[in-house]
């Protein structure tokens, strides 16, 4: 039986259709502006392009940390949350890259808060168990 990770599983899918939105956004803008190779100098080029390079730099991390997090304890309310919350933290981000200032601040202490609070999770779940030294432990169900 495979190990099922749904809140992780749809945070990566949406953070996927994110990214994949971010690129034609700033596809559409190269287009328009006529920039066929880095930002040509145009602030709104350098802000889409940053707004996508800075979702790249945080979804991994959340991603891993939300996986290891319903690996140790299972699907959870609090995981589900984690996720939606980072996904709306990054949108807000977006817009806020395009000018809307409350957007880009609420998205950026959103996600470093999600990111502080996942760490903080996984820390508190590694050193509570019965023995952290030997805190590998896998229930995989095999075939048989």
């Amino acid at each position: 039986m495979p190990i099922v990770l749904p809140a992780t599983l749809a945070t990566a899918a949406a953070c996927a259709v994110l990214s994949v939105w971010m690129a034609m956004r700033i596809g559409a803008l190269r287009r328009g502006r006529k920039i066929w190779m880095g930002d040509g100098g145009d602030p709104a080029m350098v802000a889409r392009m940053r707004a996508q390079a800075n979702f790249v730099e945080y979804a991994p991390f959340v991603l891993i940390l939300l996986a290891l997090l319903e690996l140790a304890k299972g699907p959870s309310v609090w995981a589900w949350g984690y996720g939606a919350a980072f996904v709306v933290a990054r949108i807000l981000h977006v817009f806020g890259m395009d000018g809307w200032k409350p957007g880009r601040m609420a998205g950026a202490i959103l996600t470093l808060l999600i990111l502080l609070l996942l760490a903080g999770e996984c820390a508190w779940v590694a050193f509570s168990a019965p023995n952290p030294a030997a805190a590998i432990v896998l229930d995989i169900p095999t075939k048989g």
